[in-house]
């Protein structure tokens, strides 16, 4: 039975292609993605059973959607089928000073219509020993809200390890809506993953007399903003990503974990970025394989920035990536000269 259990919306992304615009595009490239299904992704490349748990309409597409999980290995057996159509989002991706823009269209997604009817959660849960979703899943409307605290109670009663990212969209909902349903999740969390716009946008927390506009925090201000959220939360471990950027194509690229004792940095990385869309996801991905395999607590954020590292310069929202290229790029060799 799988040891991680990932639940959230899977979405078709259309793209134009290269660095068109949308007003300049006249077909779109095609690929599948979403928050918890990035994840998933990242562990089952790293060889971890993971399931993903969603629903999808019960037509081609949704049943492609499906198909392009089960090519990278991870369990699909707990998604469910129904419900109208497939969410899409638009990317139009940026570079130098013009930045990506994004276009959803998602209203009424078959996940979003999802009901408690559609998953067992004790069954889902069976054996496993991790569950990861994000605030994108209770975004999406009542429905999602009510099925991400099912799962947090369930995942908890049973002992699992539980891991949310923020991920705040303005898009998707209200900074007051989502700190009052994300405050309500968060009792569940044992890992939580943010940077500093999201627990501030959420929660208001932010590192006193520092701007966090723009990822321009010291060290002591990303300190700050993880010791309030684990006072206000109690959570074993804090994570936060610190992206310093320069342009759409060129950002500096690091993160901070915090355990409510120490504070661990990990190295900085100059990335010209390909996509960065799914970045984030390849860090938590990054961050759970790190943790079930014991890495210690430097290690562990050496590995999840390294995986994300690798991300920005992979097409798609999938981090196409092994452990080793990672363990590479993580302990010194990161010159891109050609392996042969």
């Amino acid at each position: 039975m799988s040891k991680v259990i990932c639940f959230g919306e899977i979405m078709l992304r259309l793209s134009p292609p290269g660095y068109l615009r949308f007003n300049q595009a006249s077909s779109f490239d095609a690929v599948y993605g979403g928050g918890e299904a990035n994840v998933s992704v990242s562990l089952a490349n790293y060889g971890i059973d993971t399931a993903f748990v969603t629903k999808v309409p019960d037509n081609p597409i949704g049943q492609s959607a499906i198909n392009e999980l089960r090519k990278y290995g991870v369990n699909t057996e707990f998604i469910a089928k129904g419900g109208e159509r497939l969410g899409i989002y638009f990317l139009e991706k940026g570079a130098s000073q013009r930045p990506s823009k994004v276009v959803y269209d998602r209203s009424n997604s078959s996940i979003a219509t999802a009901t408690s009817q559609d998953f067992d959660w004790d069954k889902i849960f069976d054996k496993a020993e991790w569950f990861h979703f994000t605030g994108i899943t209770p975004a999406l409307g009542v429905n999602s809200t009510v099925l991400a605290k099912e799962a947090c109670k369930v995942a908890k009663e049973k002992g699992l390890k539980i891991s949310c990212d923020l991920n705040y969209r303005k898009n998707l909902w209200s900074p007051q809506k989502a700190g009052q349903i994300m405050g309500e999740l968060m009792e569940y969390v044992d890992l939580c993953i943010a940077n500093e716009e999201d627990a501030e946008k959420v929660f208001g927390i932010k590192a006193d007399n520092t701007d966090v506009s723009g990822g321009r925090l010291s060290h002591d201000g990303y300190k700050e903003v993880a010791r309030k959220l684990v006072e206000r939360f109690k959570f074993k471990r804090v994570a936060i990503t610190l992206r310093g950027s320069i342009t759409a194509s060129d950002n500096n690229w690091a993160a901070m974990l915090y355990d409510g004792n120490e504070y661990y940095f990990s190295k900085s990385y100059p990335v010209h970025i390909v996509d960065r869309v799914g970045g984030g996801d390849a860090f938590g991905g990054g961050l759970i394989y790190a943790i079930l395999n014991q890495y210690n607590m430097q290690e562990t954020i050496d590995f999840a920035v390294a995986a994300s590292c690798l991300k920005h310069s992979i097409e798609g929202d999938f981090n196409h990536v092994s452990v080793n290229e990672v363990k590479t790029l993580m302990n010194g060799d990161g010159s891109g000269r050609v392996q042969r």
